[in-house]
C-alpha cells in the first residue's frame, strides 16, 4: 500500500486535475490512499513555525507504524529509475504502509521529520508545495508501469 498525506486542498485547478488523474491512475495498479489534512489557517507568513506545529499535529495522528517517507530539500535525489528500484524495493520487503509526506507552504515540522524513515528529494531545485504533489505522484506512477513491464515515455 502506498498512502501520500498532505495539508490542504491543492488549490490550483490544473494541477487538481492532473493530480487526480494520477491518482486514478496508480489507484489501478496497487493500493493507493491520498490525505489531505486540514491546513493550518490564519497563523499568515509570520507565523510560519506555529503554520508547521499546527499541520504536524494533523498529520502525526495518521502515520502509525507506517514506512515514513518526508520531502525534503535535505532529502536523498534519485533518478526516475533509481526511485522505481527503489520502490520496488520498499513494497516487496515492507509489510507497513509506504507513506510519502509533503509539507504545506512552510513546509514540514521537525517532529515529523524526526518521524521520517527516509527523506527524499524531488529535484535540487525548488518547487512549489502544490506542484510537488503532482511531481511525486507522476513518479509514483511512472515507477508501477515500469515494475508491470509497461512502456512510458523516457
Amino acid at each position: 500500500m502506498i498512502r501520500v498525506l498532505w495539508p490542504g486542498k491543492t488549490k490550483n485547478w490544473e494541477l487538481r486535475r492532473l493530480i487526480e488523474t494520477y491518482r486514478q491512475r496508480i489507484e489501478k495498479m496497487i493500493t493507493f490512499e491520498l490525505v489531505e489534512t486540514r491546513e493550518a489557517r490564519g497563523l499568515g507568513d509570520e507565523a510560519t513555525e506555529m503554520t508547521k506545529i499546527k499541520e504536524a499535529g494533523y498529520l502525526k495522528k495518521l502515520l502509525k507504524d507506517d514506512y515514513v517517507v518526508c520531502l525534503s530539500d535535505r532529502g536523498k535525489e534519485m533518478s526516475s529509475i533509481e526511485f522505481a528500484h527503489w520502490l520496488q524495493r520498499k513494497l516487496a520487503t515492507n509489510s507497513r504502509p509506504l507513506t510519502f509526506i509533503i509539507g504545506g507552504y512552510a513546509g514540514l515540522a521537525d517532529e515529523i521529520m524526526a518521524r521520517a524513515n527516509e527523506l527524499l528529494s524531488l529535484s535540487r531545485m525548488t518547487f512549489s508545495h502544490e506542484l510537488c504533489r503532482l511531481l511525486l505522484l507522476e513518479q509514483i506512477y511512472r515507477s508501477l508501469t515500469q515494475m508491470k513491464g509497461w512502456p512510458y515515455a523516457k
